[in-house]
């Protein structure tokens, strides 16, 4: 029987990835653009539509289902990008009318934490799981909601920020534009500031990081240095699990799912991350749940999980 396919793209802030995969979640073919490169949306578009037509022809021996693209700010009841503050070239653009008419073919427009959720579902650790959430860590901190194996979207397409949930009261100042949220501790710009705020507090430090400007520091290098030994990125990765921690908890209460995943750049960091992120959640979590939930990794391969993700908004 010949296999059915999707194109699953990834829209992101620097680069376009797209790839071709087959229905059992293969990624048989990968191509990307530069995203900063197109400066109009006629650019992105025409772009896009040049380098999908490549791939088009790669998947000649099956059936093609369609295309399912992953966005910062995708809203899948509207098909469009919407005010995408790291991509103004592209906000308010209704990809999934402009894909349809161009290149014939269906095409799923979704938020990309939504479809990493998705992802998960169709393709990752989620197969058998009625309720569940995924958070995704990288320079912000995304989420998406499946309630019954249904995304929940809201009245708007926007449900399900749990990065915008105030996490801190009169925190610090998020890009949101209100104080504290999840995202300003958990994400990858979370973990940096963290480190910031407790070098800048010890008089004494002459650690692995001594001397490495604030700009210049990353999660993977704070990970580095606890992995051997740096008290001080230690202690950075014990604060950001109790906010991560803290943070599921409280999204158990709300949403009562069987599992939260977690993806993204800073869970590289491993037990460093994931160890104080347990026990903070079980300190934290309502009682009536208490070993009812898990969180663990994803299952889904860091090179294609965005891919994937993308696809499986056309492959429900």
């Amino acid at each position: 029987m010949a296999h059915t396919f999707a194109i699953g793209i990834d829209i992101g802030g620097t680069n376009t990835d797209l790839g071709l995969v087959r229905s059992d979640g293969e990624c048989l073919a990968r191509l990307n653009f530069s995203t900063t490169d197109c400066t109009s949306a006629d650019t992105f578009v025409d772009k896009l539509c040049s380098t999908t037509g490549i791939l088009l022809k790669d998947s000649d021996s099956g059936v093609l289902q369609g295309i399912g693209i992953g966005a910062p700010n995708g809203n899948s009841l509207t098909g469009c990008i919407e005010e995408a503050s790291n991509l103004p070239q592209l906000s308010n653009l209704p990809l999934k009318r402009i894909l349809e008419e161009r290149l014939h073919l269906p095409v799923a427009v979704g938020n990309d934490a939504n479809a990493a959720a998705l992802g998960e579902m169709v393709y990752g650790g989620a197969k058998d799981l009625q309720d569940f959430v995924t958070i995704t860590l990288g320079t912000g901190v995304g989420s998406g909601i499946v309630i019954g194996r249904r995304l929940l979207l809201g009245v708007h397409g926007n449900a399900g920020e749990v990065g915008h949930s105030i996490l801190v009261p009169d925190g610090r100042p998020c890009s949101c534009g209100r104080r504290g949220c999840v995202e300003e501790y958990a994400s990858a710009r979370g973990i940096c500031k963290t480190f910031i705020e407790l070098r800048n507090a010890t008089d004494s430090y002459n650690g692995m990081l001594d001397g490495i400007a604030d700009n210049q520091l990353t999660p993977k290098l704070i990970a580095e240095a606890a992995q051997q030994g740096d008290a001080l990125s230690i202690a950075t990765f014990e604060r950001t699990g109790y906010y991560l921690g803290l943070a599921c908890a409280n999204v158990v209460s709300h949403i009562a799912p069987q599992k939260i995943f977690l993806m993204g750049g800073p869970t590289q960091a491993g037990s460093l991350l994931m160890t104080p992120t347990h026990k903070s959640f079980d300190d934290n979590l309502l009682s009536i749940y208490k070993g009812q939930v898990e969180i663990e990794l994803t299952h889904l391969p860091a090179n294609d999980a965005a891919i994937l993700g993308a696809a499986a908004l056309i492959n429900l």
